[in-house]
């Protein structure tokens, strides 16, 4: 005798199946005629059950024929009612007979016919163990129907008794449940060799369908030929609902059509305007006044102004409602002094009091108070023009108030805290045609002979092809740039000699002078330019007696969209020109309510974040405040953007300040995490709010900085005009008809990329290098093994489809399934018989395969998947590599041993584009005349096709091809057909290959 153990350990990622997008599985194991179950997760698709079923084997020695099926299915009505959510048959010949050798495999759910709908996976740890070994519970014997016998994981009591376990199932009133026919279509599971704990609990399932699964339909064996996807619950977005206006507009919020997708922070606003008549505090007959906001234990401080009865400040503080500590507003005018600030007057406030404002309201009037000397007089103090009232984070005086927990920053530094909006600058492409030049002279040899043309603009430097065409060369090569508004840059182009080398001729343009084109019918006309000795700009009212020229079309071309982020992910495709950009379809409204879990990026043990957020869409970047020393920043600031194409991408990321304290200009903003949303995949007019894992690769490994709360709304006002750009071209027209060259492409949006970043670290406060870097991922074209990784499962995912329709094709052929096989030849008669059916059949199942599909349509909006880019489990030397400069900047031996595994997988590339070649080759073979037998054969053959196809209805032909093809396998043979064979032997030409 001896026990059957399977833990159950968690499912993730299952199929919704009630009206709320979740589902309550439990899961019901079926071994030799035994059933348990265990206890229902209520409304989780990500359920964690730790729970142990026991199972007696009578005879160990036929447990290797014997099978495990482990069936999940959402309990619908206290478990009399339940549905369907995947199941996993294991074979008893790989379940170990020692604890220790037992590993934790994650299966993917397996479907119970062609037309389920199944997702997820779940995690087991299957063992048998004999009765001296054992200290489990028997299951009770009662035929048919077993009760629920299970132990949690985290139990490790060794001296478990059976009578324990009885006890419990008595406690729990678990009902029977009778005995179900075994389904059909099952997949087998067998275990594949050994590894660690750690390997197989977090790798990709170990796991190989048996010859079982060959009677399961095509969409079924997806699994089969590319390890499971699923994300990490760890990494998946967490649904909220935040009490935000948006959801609460009929009960008549104010706010709700103009800032209703954060939830309201009130302040305390006090505006210290300005102040007159105030009293000479010393015996030099000068005054330094400045003011102190006091509440509580947070003060705000003007700054000072030297030698002023009459100072005028017009600065703003804001104290957050959750940090008010006092009932009382203190504002003291100071004069300031080298020993010690003396008081000149103050003026109290009561919290209660104060009015509330909120927009669309008017701004509130300052007005004039006397100032309170210390005994409380108001006579001979002066008096300030102040503003106080209590608002919202939409009050438009928030973006550059003073912030409370901003008390111990500097006035120098506070503007690396505050919230801005930029725009990037305007690009435009600028075309240089080189034609030709005339009478090129050279001042030793008297004659140019390898000439070229240098071309100069900012620092982006292009070069012509050689010329050997003596004194007038001819190139007829058109070189592109980058230039942004205010188009302030000169082009300078050099005509050099290559032998001397010597330079020819030089030219200076301006920018601004140059013609723009605004379509692609018509380009400037060439002009001729004289060329100098010296540095010199081009005009008109220069006429020399002799000088060389030079053929030049120089015009900026403003049709094009000028691309400086990929184009998998961008955010803009309008063209640059204004005249031809559309009008917008709608806008989105971005909330940024808040992040937790923010791991500490200053100090290690008690360390902490100054976190703040930059979201990019379109030319409009966006930056939020600075909230310091928090793990938990709570923003609520709403952004607005006009949105003109739908299939286009925001990008919200978020950073840690290093800049508040004065630190270095070196230093750069850390990354805390990145979110990527495709407008495309957003229902119109709904609210998304969810929180989006912040993930970050480091070269130590992938890290969770923490979690952001966005809030996200997409607005549609121009329905017919948002259907038809799914029809249009992506970007505008001139892309297609003057297409930009591959080798210009890259260099284009690397200067693009770096003109955005260089004018707005130019900003105050500046958007940083390493920030705009970061948002529009400029490293992206680098060489990574993880995305090579990535790209090739992506591949191997969708290829995975059209194999398992081949497959399911050829189990159809081989008879595996009669009724099926019966049911298609069935099909195909009929279709033969009525060929106008075939499209229109076509066309029906694709419609209901897609009215089926939208009960299952994704709920969430796609963020960053980190098992779909390989990022969870890296190598170490992988990451190295990826994390490594360029050019390298590692030991020697360590890029050989990188370059021997580059050269490993590349043969095996080699390999498989020489078959693909060969393949390719036979095909050119059949009528090439390379081996005359061969297509002597295959002429004569098509001859007598064409003769018998021409007297035969296509009706016939057509039959007795499908039945062929259908045919039993009593009429197969195991050996390749005919025309296999004949392809086979046709010549290629890897026999000419040295």
């Amino acid at each position: 005798m001896a026990r059957l153990v399977v833990e159950i350990q968690d499912a993730s990622d299952l199929m919704p199946k009630d009206d709320q997008g979740s589902a309550s599985p439990f899961v019901e194991v079926d071994f030799d005629g035994q059933k348990q179950k265990t206890q229902t997760k209520h409304k989780d698709l990500n359920p964690q059950w730790n729970e142990k079923l026991v199972f007696n084997v009578n005879n160990p020695r036929d447990l290797h024929n014997k099978t495990i099926d482990v069936i999940v299915y959402n309990d619908r009505k206290g478990g009399h009612h339940k549905n369907f959510l995947g199941r996993v048959r294991l074979h008893g010949s790989s379940i170990p007979f020692q604890e220790s050798e037992a590993i934790i495999q994650r299966y993917p759910l397996d479907k119970r016919g062609l037309f389920s709908h199944i997702k997820g996976d779940i995690a087991l740890r299957v063992y048998a163990v004999h009765d001296s070994s054992a200290s489990y519970a028997p299951p009770p014997q009662d035929g048919g129907a077993e009760e629920s016998n299970t132990v949690p994981l985290q139990e490790k009591n060794t001296n478990y008794k059976p009578e324990e376990v009885l006890k419990e199932e008595e406690e729990r009133g678990v009902e029977g449940m009778k005995k179900k026919k075994k389904e059909k279509e099952v997949r087998t599971f067998h275990t594949i060799g050994a590894g660690t704990h750690d390997q197989h609990h977090h790798h990709h399932p170990t796991a190989q369908p048996s010859a079982d699964f060959a009677r399961a339909g095509p969409a079924s064996m997806m699994h089969m030929q590319v390890p499971a996807m699923k994300q990490n619950p760890e990494f998946a977005l967490v649904e909220t609902r935040p009490p935000l206006a948006a959801r609460l507009r009929r009960r008549g919020d104010k706010t709700s059509t103009t800032y209703d997708l954060v939830e309201q922070m009130y302040y305390l606003y006090v505006n210290v305007v300005k102040a007159r008549d105030l009293p000479v505090m010393d015996v030099t007959g000068s005054l330094d006044p400045y003011v102190e906001v006091r509440l509580g234990n947070y003060k705000g401080q003007t700054k000072p102004l030297m030698k002023n009865q009459y100072p005028v400040w017009n600065q703003v503080f804001a104290f957050s409602k959750e940090m008010l500590q006092s009932s009382v507003l203190e504002v003291i005018l100071m004069d300031k002094d080298l020993v010690k600030d003396d008081f000149v007057g103050r003026v109290s406030f009561d919290l209660s009091e104060i009015p509330l404002r909120l927009p669309p309201d008017s701004p509130l009037a300052p007005q004039w108070y006397k100032l309170e000397d210390k005994k409380g007089d108001r006579y001979n103090s002066g008096e300030i023009m102040l503003a106080v009232w209590v608002g919202t984070q939409a009050d438009e005086a928030f973006p550059d108030a003073w912030h409370s927990d901003a008390h111990n920053i500097s006035h120098s530094n506070m503007s690396n805290t505050r919230s801005k909006v930029y725009f990037s600058p305007k690009l435009y492409y600028l075309k240089v045609e080189v034609i030709a030049a005339q009478d090129l002279i050279s001042s030793e040899k008297g004659h140019a002979q390898e000439t070229h043309v240098r071309v100069v603009l900012g620092n982006q430097l292009r070069f012509t092809q050689i010329s050997r065409v003596r004194m007038n060369p001819v190139w007829n090569e058109e070189l592109m740039f980058v230039v942004s508004e205010p188009l302030e840059d000169l082009i300078i182009i050099t005509v050099e000699d290559k032998v001397g080398p010597e330079v020819l001729g030089r030219l200076v343009i301006s920018v601004r002078d140059v013609m723009h084109r605004h379509d692609h019918h018509k380009a400037p006309e060439p002009r001729w330019h004289n060329l100098h000795r010296h540095l010199e700009l081009d005009t008109d009212k220069q006429k020399d007696k002799f000088t060389s020229k030079i053929l030049l079309r120089v015009y900026v071309d403003s049709g094009y969209h000028v691309l400086d982020e990929s184009t998998h992910f961008s955010s803009d495709l309008q063209p640059s020109s204004k005249h031809l950009r559309k009008p917008s379809i709608g806008f989105l409204e971005l909330g940024i309510l808040s992040a937790k879990n923010l791991l500490p990026m200053k100090g290690k043990d008690h360390g902490t974040t100054d976190a703040y957020c930059v979201a990019k869409y379109g030319n409009k970047w966006i930056r939020t405040r600075t909230l310091l020393n928090t793990l938990a920043p709570r923003w609520n600031e709403q952004y607005t953007w006009d949105v003109h194409d739908p299939c286009t991408v925001i990008t919200v990321g978020v950073f840690d300040n290093c800049h508040v304290n004065g630190s270095n200009e070196d230093t750069r903003d850390q990354r805390i995490g990145k979110v990527r949303i495709r407008l495309s995949t957003l229902e119109t007019n709904r609210v998304y709010t969810h929180y989006y894992p912040l993930l970050v690769l480091h070269p130590s490994g992938l890290k969770k900085h923490g979690e952001l709360h966005l809030a996200l709304r997409f607005t549609c006002t121009a329905w017919a005009n948002m259907v038809t750009q799914y029809g249009k071209p992506l970007l505008p027209k001139i892309h297609y008809i003057q297409p930009i060259s591959f080798r210009y492409k890259d260099w284009l949006r690397h200067h693009a990329m770096q003109i955005v970043a260089a004018r707005l670290a130019r900003s105050e406060p500046p958007l940083r290098r390493e920030i705009v870097e970061y948002m529009l991922d400029v490293d992206i074209h680098l060489w990574s093994l993880r995305r090579s990784k990535a790209n090739f499962y992506r591949m191997m995912s969708l290829l995975s489809g059209v194999a398992a329709v081949c497959k399911w094709i050829n189990e159809i052929c081989l008879w595996r399934n009669p009724i099926t096989t019966c049911l298609v030849h069935i099909l195909f008669l009929i279709l033969i018989c009525y060929p106008e059916l075939i499209l229109p059949t076509i066309f029906l199942y694709l419609f209901v395969i897609g009215i089926w599909n939208y009960r299952f349509r994704p709920k969430q909006p796609p963020h960053m998947d980190a098992r779909l880019s390989q990022a969870e489990f890296i190598p170490p030397d992988e990451l190295d590599e990826e994390f490594d400069t360029f050019p390298t900047s590692k030991h020697p031996d360590t890029v050989r041993v990188r370059y021997d595994r580059l050269r490993s997988v590349a043969s095996k590339v080699q390999a498989v584009v020489g078959d693909l070649a060969s393949q390719g080759e036979r095909a050119l073979a059949l009528l090439s005349w390379r081996d005359s037998r061969a297509t002597a054969i295959f002429i004569i053959f098509s001859l007598i096709w064409a003769v018998f196809i021409y007297v035969t209805p296509f009706q016939v032909v057509a039959v007795l091809v499908g039945l062929y093809l259908l045919r039993h396998p009593r009429f197969r043979s195991k050996m390749p057909s005919v025309p296999v064979n004949f392809f086979k032997r046709l010549p290629c030409r890897s026999d000419m290959l040295l």
